[in-house]
């Protein structure tokens, strides 16, 4: 082997093995870069709220420019939700509630305010909508002075990336929401109290402060008796979600789905055509890299043609001779792919810190599908190498014949 491979290593060009050492390399990292970055941000836009079943839909009536120069009401009445709920493909369905009283609220996390005596307004739907752990998370007594609340995933987002950042506040998780410290005034019918509201989780699916329906209904009655206001949102289940008279019955009323799934739907789909098309363009070069190493090994065994003629006829079969030129295209696919892994892996570590940053509460992925397809990819361009090399130097050996 050593006296086979000192006779053959003649000729070999540094270049051309250089030249396809960088491009295999710039293509396998793209490919993999590619397959790590998708599969590390699509569950970002497809995870569940964990308060909300995913197939309830929120439903809202279209706002445009004619409604509001006409001054058309966007709230539903009771004769429109009902015949919503006797609809075919309706399951059940619900009210949005809001408070019919001053709110205001202070809000700061680990001691430091982030909101400071802020107007807002609280919102409910019907108990059985929403999902916690531990039902006594959800449960209010008329009285208590302690109200569970859910705040808005951006609430999270516009604090961590924003607020945390510039004031050097630790950032805040879903399993550190016991840091934040929120405080509850509200006014009306001529009395004010007090209440500490208790953070018990973000949902991304809501854009407004939830409350508990027992809170809504009894604080509404104490603050603000006899007033009530129709609600300008719905909630509800269908029996199958892709019934298509659900669809033409909202663009026969004018209604509309809020389109926060639909947003991330579409945004998964571009994600995943961009990150295809980049895969493809890092095969391609991939490709066109073991053309040049074919190409070299080619022009190699063409310069030592006369040597390998040689030692056929002395008795070397033609795996033996061929050995030397496969060993060396092995190692350097393995040299390819152990470097791409090391360089996806600080790579990785950069981005995953910017999105850990503007979501905290991602789950933190593997590389090991990634290590998965590095190895399929090296297992199939070197079997392509192998293959290629003994025939190459089968034709010698048939020519001889």
């Amino acid at each position: 082997m050593n006296l086979v491979w000192k006779l053959l290593r003649q000729h070999i060009s540094v270049p051309q093995f250089a030249g396809f050492f960088f491009a295999n390399l710039f293509g396998m990292l793209i490919v993999l870069l590619g397959f790590q970055f998708y599969h590390d941000v699509v569950p970002i836009f497809t995870a569940e709220d964990s308060f909300m079943k995913s197939d309830f839909m929120i439903v809202n009536k279209k706002i445009g420019t004619a409604s509001s120069i006409s001054g058309r009401s966007n709230t539903f009445s009771n004769t429109e939700v009902d015949d919503m709920g006797e609809q075919a493909f309706s399951d059940k369905i619900g009210k949005f509630t809001s408070t019919e009283y001053k709110v205001d609220a202070n809000m700061s996390v680990n001691g430091v305010p982030v909101l400071d005596n802020g107007e807002i307004s609280f919102e409910s739907v019907p108990d059985n909508f929403v999902e916690v752990k531990q039902l006594s998370d959800w449960k209010y007594t008329p009285g208590s002075k302690v109200v569970p609340i859910i705040l808005p995933r951006i609430y999270l987002t516009m604090y961590n990336f924003g607020f945390a950042q510039s004031h050097s506040l630790p950032k805040i998780s879903d399993g550190l929401i016991g840091m934040i410290d929120f405080q509850i005034f509200v006014h009306g019918n001529k009395k004010q109290a007090q209440f500490k509201g208790k953070v018990i989780g973000f949902s991304s699916r809501l854009s407004s402060i939830l409350v508990p329906q027992a809170f809504m209904d009894w604080s509404n009655n104490e603050y603000a008796p006899g007033q009530q206001t129709e609600p300008t949102r719905l909630i509800m289940s269908l029996k199958n979600p892709g019934d298509q008279n659900f669809t033409k019955y909202l663009d026969k009323k004018g209604y509309e789905i809020e389109n926060d799934k639909l947003n991330a739907e579409k945004t998964t789909y571009f994600l995943k055509m961009m990150v295809t098309m980049v895969m493809v363009v890092g095969l391609i070069i991939s490709v066109l890299s073991f053309y040049i190493l074919m190409l070299s090994i080619y022009l190699l065994v063409q310069k030592n043609s006369s040597k390998l003629e040689n030692l056929l006829l002395i008795g070397y079969s033609p795996g033996h001779v061929a050995r030397p030129y496969q060993l060396l295209t092995i190692s350097l696919n393995i040299a390819v792919l152990i470097m791409a892994w090391i360089i996806l892996f600080f790579v990785r570590n950069y981005y995953i810190g910017i999105i850990e940053t503007l979501f905290p509460d991602m789950e933190d992925g593997s590389m090991l599908s990634t290590f998965v397809v590095g190895i399929s990819l090296l297992v199939l361009v070197s079997i392509c190498n192998l293959i290629a090399i003994r025939n190459k130097i089968a034709s010698i050996w048939k020519r001889k014949e």
